[in-house]
């Protein structure tokens, strides 16, 4: 048995067994299998196998060996090792390897001879190095993403000795966490007209009103200055629904800046980006977001390899305000209660999870970028699935055209909100046939997609669902650009209504298993994010007067200094003041040092505070903002006291004169409201 932890060294352990009758097959060039040329001898090999997993990136197929019809099977690894030993002999097979398992789950897990290892934060660069040395080992990357990171690899053919060499890393004092670079084959959350899911419609005669409410949010914005990042199989990004609105495209897999799609059932990444951000041509099909900006990153390799690391800190570097990932781990089999793969535990990789917080914290410029998962498409339970169930990450369901959940769609505590996708009918469970065929969005161009043409009406799963609702995020983003990555997904929580009221089993808190929060509500979600705005600083000033001692009241400008040092008359008696606009999370407050009345401040914005008898006169005063907002905001105030050259300053709250009974008088005051 060998081992992983996630975690570090009081994490979760993960046990792996060696699969008795799988072998790993990767061929030279990382071609297909089926599109290799064999020798008789593997080709006779290959026609007892069955494939269980696929790495296309890596040209790896997992292979289960059936037992010989011939001859009796021993129960152990006779007709493994046989396969095993005749593939190796083949010119265009690079190797055939052992296989390992979950122990758990069954789960097929490729290893490669790399490592993630993060050592303490405040452990000195060298003293790093000397460790990864120690066990002879070269750093291939030091990762921007987290301190003291690195991606390392070990000597060609250190074959299963790599978890040994992890296990023994990890319990070195300076580590922090450690593991071999273990990838799990990855799954699209895609399920197999239009566009019911954005307004009302009728479809063969009957009335579809399950949509988002997305022309609503569309007469306030429609995304633009919104960065979607759609981290997928590849993207057309010479569809013209995207024309003009790419930026920064990257191939996370093979490391360069062409994303476009590559193999024949490269589809899905073309469907979801539209979901999210298509422009809505004539005829054609419109994202929740169509004026937002698409970066699209290719991932085909694996859960829990490097490139899937290197997504995330791309976007989060390349300017992504949000991300949207419509795959995971593999789902059971949704009409098949009794499916196995139903409790499968997939855990979050070290490496993935920390990209994963990197994003969340440092992107935006420390707003935190905002990242969705497709719940899943098993009719499971989501905590099983590491990624979707982080707490960072907003998960979403599928509801569908009836305002009813899809029948595929994965369940829990994790789920935040639903949006409208496809569904099927089944029987067996009384859940009735859908209205459509599922959604409309973009497709790759002319015959290489899902249909022959541009675009497809059949598209679904919570693949549909998570582009979808990223889009309604970035309209969100659109009208109020500070919101962080955490109030987001608070404001989307108010932003949803409850459907299938009846059968949601929505808890006290409003949370149903099925649907989170509920269907999204994109009109809602845009007028709460307007509410909570805080208006740019240039937009914020502080107004009111200035009264003196003659009877007058001047009106304060900002960073103006009003009132006349040269008439020994014109003494400053108090003030009112307020901001304008008013804003969410910002309140001024101001006191006033008078004579005879002493200390006086203010109650409510515009108040006057200050001497009411003409005689007297002022010795200082203090202005401070309070709020949420505060901190991001910098008061600073003057004055000219009587008989002093040079003004008297003072911010936030401090006093700008005198606090004490006797002192020099105010005779001019200033006022500056500044953006920090």
């Amino acid at each position: 048995m060998y081992k992983v932890k996630f975690g570090g060294k009081k994490g979760k352990t993960i046990n792996l067994v060696e699969s008795p009758n799988m072998v790993a097959i990767r061929t030279k060039g990382n071609k297909d299998i089926n599109e290799t040329s064999l020798n008789r001898s593997s080709q006779k090999v290959m026609d007892k196998m069955e494939e269980v997993a696929a790495f296309p990136e890596a040209g790896i197929t997992v292979q289960r060996v059936m037992a010989s019809s011939d001859l009796e099977s021993t129960g152990g690894t006779r007709e493994r090792d046989d396969a095993r030993a005749t593939l190796k002999e083949d010119d265009n097979i690079r190797f055939a390897g052992r296989v390992l398992q979950d122990s758990d789950s069954g789960e097929v897990m490729l290893y490669t001879e790399n490592f993630f290892v993060k050592f303490k934060d405040d452990v000195a660069e060298k003293d790093c190095l000397a460790v990864i040395e120690k066990y002879k080992l070269k750093v291939k990357n030091k990762l921007p993403f987290a301190p003291n990171s690195y991606f390392v690899e070990a000597p060609e053919g250190t074959g299963l000795e790599v978890f040994e060499i992890a296990e023994k890393l990890l319990a070195e004092k300076q580590v922090e966490f450690c593991h071999p670079e273990l990838v799990q084959e990855r799954r699209f959350k895609g399920v197999n007209p239009l566009q019911w899911h954005l307004a009302p419609t009728k479809i063969n005669g009957n009335v579809i009103d399950a949509h988002v409410n997305i022309e609503k949010a569309w007469t306030l914005t429609k995304g633009k200055g919104v960065v979607i990042a759609v981290i997928d199989d590849g993207v057309e990004i010479d569809h013209p629904e995207f024309a003009g609105r790419v930026v920064h495209p990257f191939d996370a897999t093979q490391n360069n800046n062409a994303p476009t799609p590559r193999s024949d059932d490269d589809n899905h990444g073309t469907a979801c980006a539209g979901m999210a951000c298509a422009t809505g041509l004539p005829n054609g099909a419109s994202g929740t977001a169509p004026e937002a900006t698409l970066l699209p990153i290719r991932l085909r390799s694996g859960l829990g390899s490097m490139a899937e690391t290197n997504a995330f800190v791309w976007a989060a570097d390349h300017g992504a305000d949000i991300i949207s990932c419509s795959w995971g781990p593999n789902d059971g089999k949704w009409w098949d209660p009794m499916d196995p793969v139903h409790n499968r535990i997939t855990g979050l990789p070290d490496s993935t999870r920390l990209a994963m917080e990197y994003a969340l914290t440092k992107g935006r410029g420390g707003k935190g970028c905002v990242i969705l998962f497709a719940a899943g498409n098993g009719n499971e339970n989501t905590k099983n699935d590491g990624y979707a169930s982080y707490p960072g990450v907003i998960a979403v369901a599928a509801c569908n055209d009836t305002g009813k959940r899809s029948v595929y769609s994965d369940y829990g505590d994790s789920v935040w909100l639903c949006f409208p996708s496809g569904d099927f009918g089944w029987p067996p469970f009384q859940h009735p046939d859908p209205l459509s065929e599922g959604v409309r969005t973009t497709d790759r161009l002319s015959r290489a997609g899902y249909v022959d043409g541009s675009y497809t009406n059949s598209f679904g799963g919570t693949s549909a669902a998570c582009p979808g609702a990223a889009g309604v995020v970035a309209l969100m983003l659109s009208v109020n650009p500070e919101l962080t990555a955490p109030q987001v997904k608070k404001l989307l929580r108010d932003s949803c209504v409850q459907i299938d009221k009846a059968g949601g089993q929505y808890n006290a808190d409003g949370h149903s298993k099925f649907y989170g929060y509920g269907r999204i509500d994109a009109g809602l979600a845009v007028e709460n994010a307007l509410k909570t705005a805080q208006p740019a600083a240039a937009d914020i000033a502080i107004t009111g007067s200035v009264k003196f001692n003659t009877g007058r009241e001047a009106e304060l400008k900002d960073g103006a200094l009003i009132g006349d040092a040269q008439s020994s008359a014109r003494r400053v008696l108090g003030f009112r003041l307020q901001l304008k606009p008013t804003a969410k999370g910002l309140k001024l407050k101001y006191k006033v040092n008078a004579s005879a009345s002493g200390i006086t401040e203010s109650g409510e914005a515009g108040e006057y505070v200050g001497a009411s008898d003409a005689k007297r006169r002022i010795m200082g005063f203090a202005l401070e903002l309070e709020g949420a907002n505060a901190g991001q905001y910098e008061l600073i105030y003057a004055a000219r006291l009587k008989g002093r050259k040079t003004l008297a300053k003072a911010k936030n709250g401090a006093w700008c004169g005198t606090s004490k009974k006797t002192g020099q008088t105010v005779e001019a005051v200033l006022v500056s409201l500044k953006k920090k």
